[in-house]
């Protein structure tokens, strides 16, 4: 009776989830093919190293134009073009749309030289003199550029992604073949006990024998739970032959898993191969079913390589509870993955959402919790051309065709995209930017919507948001609470040596200068439409005389390097930028000022983990950040 060993001690569940905590289950990161990517977790972040659509295309079928040439167009005083040629989706373009002209176009084809807009076909008509254009356009109309559905430098995916065939098609549109991602755990199973046979061996029932469903059942688990299961050879109740198998494991394993010979009887002798091969750390815990659980590591005491070991019990529900309970989560934390939930989840809508189409509708949305915990409900949709919505989204709500819409806290059933789906822990909205990334990749589980400064502020008015990132001048207040931000150094990103001399604003009003924009909602965009209207009054002209005179000042593009890329890629003498990007792309940049960046908070939401998370992230990490990149003062 004195080799028993007793429970008297029975330690709570905590501490057996303490227990398990500590142990080290996670395996080196590795790199993998994408196609066989589906289910890993990135280990980090992926930027995008090109722009999707990686040209300007058409977004419609129709007439390539130069929108000035349509200016004053209507139905009863159409202006008439010379057609120049066609291009076709596939193809180069061949032709040049000068003043007076325009080509044919099909969807998705790539505007040629010389055109900034596109005419639908519905609105001209062929006539033997030419095409009679029946609409006045802008430019930029009917029409993608480069970037508008990913931008090269922007945050493409961060590290702790589950990659599913929605993150799959994004990297693909990117271009990228191998990806980094966090390794799966190997775990050792070793059934115990001289009762126990492997299926497929022939059974004596009246010996007592029992086939051994632990294994099967706890490797099926472990596989569900992320990891890699190794099945080894049953061990009996001998001590040599348990050391043996539970050490072979240790060594090839990082987690090992033994199920049965837990107990207290005397045949019961795991518990000491734990202690004399490594550490025990616990024996007994008070719960039911499962009270005789160990926890411990495997290896010798001067190895670094300590294997993680958890005892199970042997009968088959009690182990699989127990697994569920305390082992499958370790599992998944060390692979990366979000616990599992179920299929479908009911939430309350953030926002009014109007719809009255008359068809069903299946609308995308995306999941975030408030400050109470209850899950809000809120659309995702940036067009069915755009890979981008399906990573925003979750899952899908079915709206009936005679529902005109649906009301903001009206309770709604969202069909997730998989188990797996869970609300972000943070979810912030607003301006891109570069230091803004890398801030992000030290908060878990994050979910970050680049819609610029001045969607940012709406929808943070509106309450759907945790965060929103803004920078730039603006006439509109919105009630939040500032965690912290930064400063950056904006102004005209130019090719490598400034070829042009461009010295300032005053260039790109008075020479004809190519120039690329940023698009309206972008706070680097309000900064510079101030700079303009600043000039303007210097000049004592009227703001919009001086954009007129830009070539290109509304013709604009998406992500904070969108711009550069033009530049660099001979399309523009200078583009709205920053001096971190200049440098980054090796490019010249001329300094047209300094704006800050700031991290608006939900008031709400102030005491919610993400946000709490991102607070400290701020305070802690800010300077290392800024320090980090030139031209980012904290």
């Amino acid at each position: 009776m004195s080799d028993r060993k007793q429970f008297r001690d029975l330690r709570p569940p905590a501490e057996a989830r303490e227990a398990i905590a500590s142990l080290d289950l996670e395996p080196d990161p590795e790199t993998v093919p994408l196609d066989e990517a589906r289910g890993r977790v990135l280990a980090e972040r992926i930027d995008a190293q090109l722009d999707v659509p990686g040209f300007d295309r058409a977004s419609v079928d129709g007439y390539a134009v130069r929108a000035r040439d349509t200016f004053g167009a209507d139905e009863a005083d159409p202006v008439v073009l010379d057609q120049i040629g066609t291009v076709h989706a596939g193809a180069e373009p061949d032709v040049f749309v000068d003043q007076g002209t325009c080509a044919e176009i099909s969807t998705g084809a790539v505007m040629p030289d010389g055109a900034d807009a596109v005419v639908m076909v519905e609105r001209t008509d062929e006539q033997d003199d030419g095409i009679a254009i029946r609409t006045a356009v802008a430019p930029g109309d009917r029409v993608m550029v480069a970037g508008a559905d990913v931008a090269a430098g922007s945050r493409a995916l961060g590290p702790g992604t589950l990659l599913t065939p929605r993150e799959i098609g994004l990297l693909s549109a990117l271009g990228v073949d191998a990806v980094p991602v966090r390794g799966k755990p190997t775990v050792g199973i070793v059934s115990t006990g001289d009762e126990l046979v492997r299926p497929g061996d022939d059974l004596n029932s009246a010996a007592g024998q029992i086939y051994d469903v632990n294994s099967y059942t706890i490797a099926a688990g472990v596989e569900e739970a992320g990891g890699e299961a190794v099945l080894y050879p049953h061990a009996g109740d001998d001590y040599d032959e348990m050391e043996r198998l539970l050490v072979e494991a240790a060594d090839e394993c990082d987690l090992v898993l033994s199920s049965g010979s837990t107990s207290a009887s005397a045949v019961d002798v795991i518990y000491r191969v734990i202690e004399d091969e490594g550490e025990l750390l616990l024996h007994g815990v008070s719960v039911k079913p499962g009270k005789p659980m160990l926890i411990g590591r495997l290896g010798e005491a001067r190895s670094a390589s300590r294997s993680a070991y958890v005892g199970l019990p042997g009968y088959p529900v009690s182990a699989l509870t127990i697994f569920r309970t305390f082992v499958a989560p370790a599992i998944r934390s060390a692979a990366g993955l979000p616990e599992p939930r179920t299929a479908t989840v009911e939430g309350r809508m953030a926002v009014q959402e109007r719809y009255s189409e008359g068809r069903t509708r299946l609308m995308p949305v995306g999941l975030v919790e408030d400050g109470a915990g209850d899950t809000l409900v809120y659309p995702v949709d940036k067009g069915s051309g755009a890979t981008t919505s399906l990573v925003e989204a979750d899952g899908v709500v079915e709206v009936d065709a005679d529902t005109e819409y649906l009301a903001a806290d009206e309770t709604v059933t969202v069909q997730l995209f998989s188990p797996d789906v869970r609300a972000p822990a943070l979810l912030g909205v607003g301006e891109d930017d570069p230091a803004l990334s890398r801030l992000l990749d030290a908060v878990e589980h994050p979910r970050y919507l680049d819609v610029g400064s001045r969607e940012g502020r709406r929808r943070l008015r509106d309450g759907v948001p945790d965060v929103a990132v803004v920078s730039g001048p603006s006439d509109r207040d919105v009630e939040a609470v500032e965690l912290g931000g930064w400063t950056r150094e904006w102004g005209l990103v130019v090719p490598a040596g400034n070829p042009e001399g461009i010295e300032g604003l005053a260039d790109l009003v008075d020479r004809d200068l190519r120039f690329v924009n940023r698009a309206r909602d972008s706070g680097l965009r309000a900064s510079l439409d101030a700079a303009v209207g600043e000039l303007a009054d210097e000049r004592g002209a009227d703001s919009r005389d001086l954009t007129d005179a830009i070539d290109g000042y509304d013709l604009t593009v998406k992500g904070f390097e969108s711009p550069a890329r033009k530049v660099l890629s001979g399309g523009a003498a200078a583009g709205l930028g920053l001096r971190t990007t200049a440098e980054t792309l090796d490019c010249g940049f001329v300094p047209l000022g300094v704006e800050s960046v700031r991290v608006l908070a939900n008031p709400d939401r102030t005491d919610k983990p993400g946000v709490e998370a991102l607070r400290a992230v701020l305070d802690a990490e800010l300077d290392a950040v800024a320090a980090s990149l030139p031209g980012v003062d904290g």
